[in-house]
């Protein structure tokens, strides 16, 4: 069993920064991790995926504005977020699975709100 605990939302106008954090509680580093997002009225939908690794993709929607990385030896999961529109508005979960990770875990989810 992975508990995941994510951190970091919070409330930024747009243009601006955050960085979220995700942290395990068991050895991740040979699992899939992935950021989701899901905004209000909507289903939850993936922001980035990075291998064991470090090999990530992201929607068109934020590449060029989201980096995920992860620090294995610590597991955490990160997120940088740039340039914030008010289109990214939701909660954000981080998420764990493949390899090692023989079920999908998820967190507890944080807040991201842009205002314009």
């Amino acid at each position: 069993q992975v508990q995941l605990v994510e951190s970091g939302g919070g409330t930024v106008q747009a243009g601006g920064s955050l960085k979220l954090s995700c942290a395990a509680s068991a050895n991740i580093s040979s699992c899939g991790m992935g950021w989701y997002r899901q905004a209000p009225g909507k289903g939850r939908a993936m922001v980035s995926r990075i291998t064991s690794t470090g090999t990530t993709t992201y929607v068109p929607s934020v590449k060029g504005r989201f980096t995920s990385t992860r620090d294995n030896a610590k597991n955490l999961l990160y997120l940088q977020m740039n340039s914030l529109e008010v289109e990214d508005t939701a909660m954000y979960y981080c998420a764990a699975s493949g390899g090692t990770c023989v079920d999908t875990y998820w967190g507890q989810g944080t807040q991201v709100t842009v205002s314009s």
